[in-house]
């Protein structure tokens, strides 16, 4: 696989109390360990207020509770989580008469969603085995999965043994259940349990191990890695809204030039931008202008500077968008007329795979529509092109085709100029509007 999946250097040394555990399968008696406070690196300062008021409260009314997943990952590899779950013996509607500010959300399985203004806290109820309560396809992915267990069956159905490892502020201690520090110490990514069975149950597995792979930098271990390729066309069962959801974590993380590589490489990304991945092998500037569009992506969010989740559909569809167009051409249609029709048709298409929602549909459009209005530099044009919402926006993406499109250097230079030129320097840069040749029209007299 590519430099990305390999692994790097150990951040924390292994603890006494980790026992070596190479299984694929992981056996709960192998693996279940509690790592006292002195012997780890999780701190309270690390962890939100909002999150800590709910897990004292639910300790308080007599439930265990534990910070889980993520956020615990995270603090212990040294990073700055921003999302912190919370799991608990608590059902659902015993968590909400605790908490006035929280309703229960979901279907599939039920989560509270604890809100304090902006930050919300999820909670989740420890989950149960397999059995004959939970609702699958005859694929085997789940559909209903509201059965309820404990802590050590909870973490049993967790994804991977890095998300498996649980904080409680009672003790301050960390339960490892499934060798998820030795894990972490390895720098790979395992899942739990048998990886093609696991895959099955929610084929979304397999872009989550895709996006925490790139985005912590661990190596996928290679018997979770082997089933993906063949497994990939189950993403066709998973519902279009979601997958938008996953795009989103996926590409404005900050690591999203390494997950369309990864994505590509293991045929995922054939699932969820089709059109984009027939396209690339035959345009090389298509390529290099994602690239150049995936980079500058995640330079602007490690610099916190906002983005939009429309633009790089715009870019990953651009190709696809000028194909369907052309084909409209060839049929007799004018370019202008080909090119609009052939914008719905796109959209109308991804969304088959990804669902773009509205505001976001809007934002595509206009940045598309403005890529043939902007090398249209004339008069009360060029004002209304400036003065458009979406132009910045469009003006990014003109200069992003320009670096695979040379053609396209002169028009994006022009732009870079006319938008922080003063007010005479703007009107000298404008083409000077020619007379018409011919006799001049006499004004029309007035009655006097």
């Amino acid at each position: 696989m590519s430099a990305f999946f390999s692994t790097v250097k150990q951040w924390f040394t292994r603890s006494p109390h980790e026992t070596r555990n190479t299984n694929t399968k992981t056996t709960m008696t192998e693996s279940k360990h509690i790592i006292t406070r002195d012997q780890h690196s999780v701190s309270r300062k690390d962890i939100s207020d909002n999150a800590l008021k709910v897990l004292y409260r639910l300790n308080k009314a007599g439930y265990d509770a534990f910070l889980v997943g993520g956020g615990v990952r995270d603090i212990l590899l040294g990073l700055h989580p921003k999302d912190f779950d919370i799991t608990t013996n608590a059902t659902p509607e015993q968590i909400r008469s605790l908490f006035r500010n929280s309703r229960i959300i979901g279907r599939r399985f039920k989560l509270v969603h604890i809100m304090f203004g902006r930050d919300i806290i999820e909670v989740a109820t420890f989950r149960a085995h397999c059995d004959s309560n939970i609702e699958q396809a005859k694929e085997g992915m789940i559909l209903r999965d509201n059965v309820y267990g404990t802590i050590e069956e909870d973490a049993e159905r967790r994804d991977f043994t890095v998300n498996a490892l649980y904080y409680s502020v009672k003790d301050f201690s960390v339960h490892d259940y499934c060798g998820g520090l030795t894990d972490l110490r390895k720098r790979q990514l395992r899942m739990i349990g048998d990886p093609e069975t696991r895959y099955r149950e929610d084929p979304v597995r397999m872009l989550r191990a895709v996006r925490l792979a790139t985005k912590l930098n661990l190596s996928i271990e290679p018997k979770t890695l082997e089933p993906i390729t063949k497994l990939a066309p189950l993403m066709e069962q998973v519902p279009a809204a979601r997958l938008f959801e996953e795009y989103r974590k996926m590409f404005l993380s900050g690591k999203g030039e390494d997950t369309f590589k990864a994505l590509q490489e293991l045929g995922l990304l054939q699932k969820l931008f089709p059109a984009t991945d027939t396209l690339l092998a035959e345009h090389q500037d298509f390529e290099t202008f994602i690239h150049a569009a995936l980079e500058n992506t995640d330079k602007r969010i490690a610099s916190d500077n906002t983005v939009n989740p429309a633009f790089l559909i715009a870019v990953f569809l651009w190709q696809p968008l000028l194909e369907r167009a052309h084909q409209l051409e060839t049929k007799g249609m004018n370019f202008n007329d080909a090119f609009f029709k052939s914008m719905g048709y796109m959209l109308s298409e991804q969304s088959r795979y990804i669902s773009i929602p509205k505001r976001y549909s809007l934002v595509i459009r206009d940045i598309w529509a403005l890529q043939v209005r902007l090398p249209q530099r004339f008069g009360k044009k060029v004002w209304s092109v400036l003065s458009h919402p979406r132009f910045r926006a469009a003006y990014d993406f003109l200069m992003l085709r320009a670096e695979s499109d040379p053609s396209l250097r002169e028009v994006a230079d022009w732009w870079t100029k006319f938008q922080d030129a003063d007010k005479a320097t703007q009107q000298a840069m404008l083409p000077k509007n020619k007379r018409r040749k011919g006799k001049r029209r006499r004004k029309p007299k007035g009655n006097d």
